[in-house]
């Protein structure tokens, strides 16, 4: 077990334990996986927040944000009653109050990539698995998590995404790229981001290195209107950024005489909370890094 040295103000975290919930015989009993959500007040940190709640083997012990510090968590998400959990603005004050109960615990990370490596050492210091939903953490950072959680025997998920149609659109492009010579990728989003997207490039990586040359009749990359070529196979991904659109991702296959299509639609942050829930149930077994949530399909 890897240790991190910390110290604790006994006052602080005496006063955060009183604001827990109080037993009842309504409450989810001691054997519940404990559940913080550090991102609580993001939209998809709320929307996970009313999620832990509903799921059955699990409740919400901690809410960490650097907004609306103080708040009940369950007033911020419109809860038809407060949780008596209020959000924190320091992870190890929670991680420490949690690990004091003996109680099987999971940090979900919604933060950012610059954050994520010291959040990782940190639940496991306090004997803590994580799911990380953060798009777009670098390769090295993986790498370093991975060692970490392989020297403390630990388990951390990275989960590029929680989507699970989008996990199941990968696996079908997958499986229809061995019988197609022409891709392309078209993606949509209402607002602008990061291009292409994290979903797009997976898609295009997954797609790459299988022994498959795609677009022969058009592998020039000197026309921009043609979009953008990921990788060394000619799999190219346009991406429309138009007010009003769901976020969607659109795989197109072609051969003479046919177009095989595979899309997926994103209208709600709640499509995620199906992978979210099978993601907190799966880490805790756990006793080094996975990425990708399709490894428990």
């Amino acid at each position: 077990m890897v240790a991190l040295s910390c110290q604790f103000q006994p006052t602080i975290i005496n006063s955060y334990l009183s604001t827990k919930r109080r037993p009842s015989s309504s409450q989810p009993s001691q054997s519940n996986i404990k559940v913080i959500i550090n991102g609580a007040a993001k939209e998809i940190g709320r929307a996970a927040v009313i999620a832990v709640t509903k799921a059955r083997g699990m409740e919400v012990a901690g809410a960490v944000d650097s907004y609306l510090v103080g708040e009940d968590i369950g007033k911020v998400c419109d809860m038809e009653e407060p949780l008596e959990i209020p959000i924190m603005n320091d992870l190890t004050m929670v991680l420490g109050s949690i690990s004091q109960s003996k109680a099987t615990g999971v940090v979900v990370d919604f933060t950012e990539p610059t954050q994520v490596y010291d959040n990782v050492k940190q639940a496991i210091a306090f004997g803590m698995n994580s799911v990380v939903y953060v798009p777009r953490i670098k390769s090295d950072t993986i790498s370093a998590l991975s060692a970490f959680c392989e020297k403390a025997s630990m388990g951390c998920l990275v989960a590029p995404t929680l989507s699970i149609g989008s996990i199941l659109l990968q696996q079908a492009a997958i499986s229809a790229s061995f019988h197609y010579k022409n891709v392309e990728i078209v993606e949509s989003r209402d607002t602008a981001m990061d291009f292409p997207s994290a979903d797009a490039t997976q898609i295009a990586n997954n797609l790459s290195n299988l022994g498959q040359i795609y677009n022969r009749e058009d592998i020039s990359t000197e026309v921009l209107a043609r979009g953008q070529v990921l990788g060394e196979d000619g799999v190219r991904v346009h991406s429309l950024v138009l007010p009003g659109l769901p976020s969607s991702t659109t795989v197109y296959f072609s051969s003479p005489g046919e177009v095989y299509s595979l899309k997926h639609d994103i209208t709600d942050v709640q499509c995620l909370m199906p992978g979210l829930i099978l993601a907190i149930r799966r880490v805790v077994r756990l006793k080094n890094l996975v990425y990708g949530l399709e490894k428990f399909l």
